[in-house]
């Protein structure tokens, strides 16, 4: 049976980091995001605010070395907790897709809740290797660790840009409309779970 509550709640913690992400698929855009990577934050506060999503990300990471265990780390806390929100997934959309612009740069972004893993990425080439302290190659392996730990499949696609914050912003409007979409429940499908094969 669909659960009325969907929240999903991940503690991880290594040697490297400490994660707490707390997410509620049916919230309002209420977002408590704290990384210690000022960009990331920005991204992860754009996608708990477009997809209407309450997201609470409270990250103490390895920044004296650098940013990417950081970042990593959340990323696949952020996956897990997206998963365990989801629940069984009677009732949903499952599938979902949004396109933004922002000003020159354009995010198709395309998901299916299927339960396998995959992700198709691409961005335009020689970007700006930072935005503040986020290696901007960063951006794909988000979307790896996400989608590992989500278990869905993710299309993400920017066939133009070249502002490297604009081209990394309109990647995380995009999904979280996508996911927002996918993620929604279908007051057509109420107690079906949208698969022929019985299960995602």
């Amino acid at each position: 049976m669909t659960r009325d509550v969907r929240v999903g709640r991940i503690e991880r913690t290594t040697k490297e980091t400490s994660v707490l992400v707390e997410i509620d698929l049916d919230g309002t855009g209420r977002t408590d995001i704290a990384t210690g990577v000022g960009f990331y934050d920005h991204m992860l506060d754009q996608l708990g605010r477009h997809g209407l999503f309450d997201l609470t990300v409270k990250t103490d990471g390895d920044l004296h070395i650098d940013s990417h265990h950081t970042i990593e780390d959340t990323a696949l806390a952020l996956g897990a907790a997206f998963r365990q929100a989801l629940g069984d997934k009677v009732g949903i959309y499952r599938f979902g897709n949004c396109t933004v612009p922002l000003d020159e740069s354009l995010a198709q972004v395309t998901v299916d809740l299927s339960g396998r893993p995959y992700l198709v990425h691409t961005e335009p080439e020689n970007m700006a290797p930072m935005i503040g302290e986020y290696d901007t190659t960063m951006t794909r392996h988000i979307l790896e660790s996400f989608v590992a730990q989500a278990q869905v499949a993710l299309h993400v696609h920017v066939p133009y840009g070249r502002n490297a914050h604009h081209i990394v912003e309109c990647q995380f409007k995009a999904l979280a409309r996508a996911l927002r979409y996918a993620s929604e429940r279908d007051p057509r499908a109420a107690g079906i779970l949208p698969s022929t094969k019985g299960a995602l």
